[in-house]
């Protein structure tokens, strides 16, 4: 491989030399010398791997490389750097803000959804997947090799790299768990074109950053990850909750109570509402007669009502949130939506905010006919793995928070429309509160955040260290998109 890179780069140097250089067709040409596949502009692959989850945020890239190898992965990433490009891997391509394609235009893409291996050793229980592996294959193939299991969010296209490096959050972490929280260690490349291990033991620095912040980084081509056996009965469940204004406080502040004090760790929920309804939905790591019993008090305190449940088998519980076929591998057809969304990490949600947040759903978005969403995950609380995880491990900054919260509206040809609803609600929500009252997720970015706030609002008390990090690893920024780590500036440039 190395005389191969060697090769294309002297190629590149002769080619540089003559009047007629083409930046664009010697990247082509590198790529090609080194066996790497690129996607022909206008053959199917090129148009399912440029097609954007978000369809407000199409991208065009210098080029997409299909790498199935490591080696090939090395190759692309040295092409992209000797010729000046930035580089973006990418691998389920379902990022709010395009980040897989770079978030703008004319980056190298690293496709790498052709890389999908799943293999569970049933001796450890440790497995290892390949870095372009869809979370739905994930969860198929580590029941179907041995009954086993990592916790990891609902949505059976999305990938595992960007899902893994910056959280996780799904329907099984409050009892078992980010997605971070299950990797062992990984192989990954750097932006010298070096490829190293980094685990709790081996590279801890380069480990802590890619957990929590990974796409600033490197491309990790390899993951090794703990697993556990899932129970055998999962319910999944609906409750209606019909909140009015003036009850809507008062059955926060009975929500966040039970979070954080009563909710059994089997019990994984998050509040979902739209214009129409507002319900709890979720799954118990159990029966239905344990369910009805844990939510009883709640939904006593809400007034609200089971409304429907069934218990399933693990692998039925995927089922049910995924909506799709679970397993997902390649070819995959994006489905795209056009939206505007952002997010919060809250401590809490009572009092002044709570009343504020109530105020702006009920006199405006319930107002609003666009379609539009709010979902309210229960990330910690006494019970919650995710709280009970040693938060210096990674660099995923808020795991002291209570909630995750998504706001979502479909924006069409009237994105501002969506952008001033959406921010309006955020902006209400917060303004009562402190600093250290919130932070925002990485895994929902925001397109309206500049570098600077949203470097704070994702990473907040590990951005300086992340920003050493950066300097040390990726300096002139190869690994770069709009909202990325920036690399601390030396002393002297201060």
């Amino acid at each position: 491989m190395h005389s191969t890179v060697a090769l294309c780069l002297g190629l590149l140097t002769n080619l540089a030399q003559g009047a007629s250089f083409n930046k664009h067709a010697a990247l082509v040409d590198c790529l090609t010398g080194s066996s790497t596949a690129v996607d022909e502009v206008g053959s199917d692959d090129y148009d399912r791997d440029v097609t954007p989850f978000n369809e407000r945020l199409a991208f065009t890239p210098a080029a997409i490389a299909v790498p199935t190898t490591v080696e090939q992965i090395q190759s692309a990433v040295a092409c992209g750097s000797t010729l000046g490009y930035k580089v973006s891997a990418k691998c389920g391509g379902h990022s709010y803000a395009s980040l897989g394609l770079g978030g703008e235009d004319g980056h190298l893409i690293i496709e790498l959804d052709r890389m999908n291996e799943v293999k569970l050793d049933t001796e450890t229980n440790i497995a290892t997947a390949q870095s372009g592996t869809r979370l739905g294959h994930l969860a198929a193939e580590l029941f179907a090799q041995g009954n086993r299991a990592i916790s990891h969010g609902t949505c059976p296209g999305v990938g595992i790299s960007g899902h893994v490096l910056h959280g996780g959050f799904g329907m099984s972490s409050h009892t078992r768990g980010l997605a971070l929280d299950w990797v062992r260690g990984m192989e990954v490349l750097l932006a010298n074109g070096t490829l190293i291990n980094a685990s709790k033991t081996e590279n801890k620095d380069v480990y802590w950053g890619l957990m929590g912040a990974g796409s600033n980084f490197g491309i990790v081509t390899k993951y090794e990850l703990d697993t556990f056996e899932p129970p055998a009965n999962v319910t999944w469940f609906v409750a209606s909750v019909p909140l009015k204004q003036n009850t809507t406080v008062a059955a926060l502040e009975a929500l966040e109570d039970y979070a954080l004090n009563t909710m059994p760790a089997e019990l994984n929920m998050r509040l979902y509402a739209t214009r129409q309804f507002t319900q709890l939905e979720g799954t118990y790591q159990g029966n239905k007669t344990d369910l009805e019993a844990a939510l009883k008090p709640l939904l006593d305190k809400m007034g609200g009502r089971l409304a429907t449940s069934q218990t399933t088998t693990w692998i039925g519980g995927l089922e049910h949130f995924a909506t799709v076929k679970l397993n997902q591998t390649y070819p995959y057809t994006q489905i795209p939506e056009n939206f505007y969304g952002t997010s919060l990490e809250l401590m809490g949600l009572h009092g002044e905010p709570a009343k504020n947040f109530a105020n702006y759903w009920f006199n405006v978005a319930k107002n609003e006919t666009a379609h539009w969403y709010l979902q309210m995950d229960i990330h910690g609380g006494k019970n919650s793995a995710v709280w009970k995880a040693d938060p210096d491990l990674t660099s995923y900054a808020h795991r002291d928070k209570l909630y995750i919260l998504q706001f979502y509206m479909a924006t069409d040809d009237t994105p501002q429309k969506g952008i001033d609803f959406v921010n309006g609600w955020k902006s209400a929500t917060t303004s009562a509160m402190t600093a250290a009252d919130w932070g925002m997720y990485f895994n929902y970015p925001d397109t309206q955040l500049d570098r600077a706030k949203a470097q704070e609002m994702y990473w907040g008390k590990n951005l300086p260290r992340l920003q050493k990090l950066k300097a040390e690893l990726d300096p002139n920024e190869l690994f770069y998109y709009p909202v990325s780590v920036s690399p601390e500036k030396a002393p002297e440039l201060l």
